[in-house]
């Protein structure tokens, strides 16, 4: 037994039944002007005594009174409301605020859509049997509209609620305007038939939506209630709070929002299509749109600013939030804007996200607030990393750990920066860095520094006036192989971050200005990111700022005076690395926030490197004098490495032999000849002779 339909449904077939009656009255008509009667061939050809009389128009008031009949439909559908249904039809009429004779254009339009009766219909009396849709002059008569009336024309042209609200498309632009074909997009079909699947391109452009509010969504629904339409939410980079406070405003305005990510909209020339099927999906929902970040439309590849994009955006007559990090530029729209500054999750709002998202999948012992507080994550990335956490816990078979919670963190971080930058996924610790008793405790402070900024920047209210960003710069100062690198990556590890090297010959460029841009492009990318910045041999982009003598000169000053200002503004933590301290602009030294020196290793430091280097897992002869090692040559860490190294890989050429002295020594030889130092006796003592002697 069929069950009878929805009543918004028995509603709509109702009004297209009304229609039928409308189309068959005007084959009636052309069946009475046609002579010999109908012919079965009308449509495939036009035969040269059967040409439409120009001279004769036929009355409109031969159509049936219908208004009883429609009346009666809609009496019905007053009943069906009152008792709690949706009448899908009568929705989109007051949310289009579509006139009733709108109605019954855009019933015209849909009918073969829901009815496959109409299309002979329809092709009968085009005298076109391959025309099965309706066009502009077939749909004014059956709407009961002269064709010369230039109100009912408006609603089927460009400027017309029909055309521009997206319910009606038309098509043949190069046909006379009463031929022009006329369809309906599949979505208002699906709409009016109870679907609520938005189409495949909006779809694509929603984000994944998740329910945490961050802020004070009742004050942005005050203001967009009294104020009006738009308003731009400003948010910090990453901090991802500003969809779900503007989706909460909706919900307190007695609606929901459709989210849009424009990070996902392919780019090109004309975006007009997918702006209305925006507009006609939040229409038909009845929610507001939330779109962002507005920098994916402004800033074009090549630098160009493309404003007008934005104003076709704003130009939607329908509640709208934008989101961005910019400020709000007056180009973007005609109208003013409600302009909300929205504030990252604090650690108190990420602490309670991740005991929402977790729900008691950590064990006890682990905070996972404490694991990841230097990580500055919104709520979905918040989301997202809990789930990667609980899956690479899942996948080893045991509980979540505070390295799954930060490698998960980590998984969240874009991937722009790797295209300007080389990723280093740390693994070296304490253990492995060999320093002086104070450097170590700089590189301790450093990283409580990164750690625990927003407790004393905010929550403790000692943010500097003026100062635009809260990262964290710091410079290693040293020679060649004292550690540097190694020491980026402990504080990385310690943070749980990744180490992003920065390429020296992906950022310099000969030409003027380049060589800026494509620091700013760095920045911009780091500021998205979870990670430290590194820049090795920093003294080539940081370098002191000289006379100006020639155009060169004043350009390269331009260069350090335009880092200065970018290192000041930068939220994240960026360390630089020098061999030559005294190179450096002193503007730089004034505002980093620690400076540590790694010295050339002492005695004892060397010989703790060289156990280290060969006292893990090596197999080595058990009369190896490190101790003699240490004492006689003044190496760096780096240089004992590549010394260890070089001798591991003559014992394993000879059948995987331990390593003895003679290794060592022959090895120290070469690195020194490498350096540009002499072999001397004195130095080499009692190996001298090792040191000299050929291996082959």
């Amino acid at each position: 037994m069929v069950s009878p339909p929805h009543p918004s449904t028995a509603h709509l077939l109702d009004r297209v039944a009304v229609l039928a009656a409308r189309a068959r009255a005007v084959v009636d008509l052309h069946r009475q002007g046609t002579p010999g009667g109908l012919d079965r061939f009308k449509g495939i050809y036009l035969p040269s005594d059967d040409l439409p009389d120009l001279a004769a128009r036929r009355p409109l008031t031969l159509l049936p009174d219908d208004r009883d009949g429609v009346d009666e439909i809609e009496a019905r559908a007053d009943t069906a409301e009152q008792e709690g249904a949706t009448i899908r039809l009568r929705k989109l009429v007051r949310s289009f605020d579509l006139p009733p004779v709108a109605v019954d254009m855009l019933l015209a339009v849909v009918a073969p859509d829901l009815d496959r009766r109409f299309e002979p219909y329809y092709g009968f009396l085009h005298d076109d049997v391959t025309r099965r849709r309706a066009s502009v002059g077939l749909v004014l008569e059956l709407a009961r509209c002269s064709t010369v009336d230039p109100q009912a024309r408006a609603l089927l042209r460009p400027g017309g609620v029909l055309v521009d609200s997206g319910l009606v498309r038309v098509d043949d632009a190069d046909r006379p305007f009463l031929t022009r074909s006329l369809r309906a997009p599949d979505r208002v079909t699906q709409h009016l038939l109870g679907s609520d699947l938005a189409e495949e391109p909006v779809r694509r452009l929603a984000p994944a939506d998740h329910p945490w509010v961050v802020g004070d969504a009742e004050a942005l629904a005050d203001s967009l209630a009294r104020r009006g339409r738009l308003a731009y939410l400003r948010e910090p980079m990453q901090a991802g709070t500003a969809r779900g406070l503007a989706g909460e405003a909706f919900r307190r305005l007695g609606t929901s929002a459709l989210h849009v990510d424009l990070e996902r909209l392919d780019p090109g020339p004309d975006l007009d299509p997918v702006f209305k099927a925006l507009l006609l999906e939040a229409r038909l929902s009845g929610r507001g749109l939330v779109v962002g970040p507005v920098e994916s439309l402004v800033e074009q590849p090549g630098g160009r600013d493309r404003p007008e994009l934005v104003r076709k955006l704003t130009a939607l007559h329908w509640p709208l939030v934008v989101i961005g990090h910019r400020t709000w530029d007056p180009a973007w729209s005609t109208d003013v804007p409600v302009v909300v500054d929205v504030h990252a999750a604090g650690p108190a709002e990420r602490s309670l996200l991740w005991k929402a998202v977790l729900d008691g999948e950590c064990p006890p012992e682990v905070d996972p607030f404490t694991a990841t507080a230097p990580f500055k994550m919104g709520p979905d990335q918040i989301a997202r990393a809990a789930s990667s956490a609980w899956l690479q816990a899942g996948l080893a078979d045991r509980p979540i750990s505070a390295a799954d919670l930060r490698s998960g963190s980590r998984s969240q971080n874009a991937a722009g920066l790797e295209r300007l930058a080389h990723r280093i996924e740390p693994s070296a610790g304490w253990n492995d860095l060999v320093l002086p008793p104070d450097a170590r405790q700089l590189l301790g402070e450093a990283v409580s520094r990164a750690r625990w900024r927003e407790r004393v920047l905010d929550d403790w209210g000692m943010r500097q006036t003026g100062r635009r960003g809260d990262g964290i710069s710091a410079l290693f100062a040293g020679p060649p192989g004292t550690g540097k690198t190694t020491a980026a990556e402990v504080i990385a590890t310690e943070l749980g971050f990744d180490l992003y090297t920065v390429d020296l010959a992906t950022v310099v460029d000969k030409y003027i200005g380049e060589t800026e841009k494509n620091l700013e492009r760095i920045f911009d990318q780091a500021e998205k990111v979870n990670g430290i910045l590194f820049f090795d041999e920093a003294d080539a982009l940081f370098g002191k700022r000289s006379d100006v003598k020639d155009a060169r000169d004043r350009y390269a000053n331009v260069e350090v005076a335009y880092l200065l200002q970018r290192m000041e503004a930068f939220d994240g933590v960026a360390i630089l690395a020098t061999n030559l301290r005294a190179n450096l602009d002193e503007a730089f030294t004034r505002r980093l926030d620690a400076v540590i020196d790694f010295p050339m290793p002492d005695v004892d430091q060397r010989l703790a490197l060289w156990q280290r280097c060969l006292g893990t897992g090596v197999p080595v002869e058990p009369d190896l004098d490190l101790d003699f090692c240490a004492r006689s040559f003044e190496l760096s860490g780096g240089d004992i490495r590549n010394i260890a190294l070089a001798a591991a890989f003559m014992a394993a050429s000879e059948g995987g032999r331990t390593v003895t002295m003679a290794d060592v020594i022959r090895s120290i030889g070469r690195e020194y000849r490498k350096l540009g130092r002499l072999c001397v006796e004195a130095e080499f003592g009692p190996y001298y002779q090792q040191m000299t002697a050929e291996r082959y």
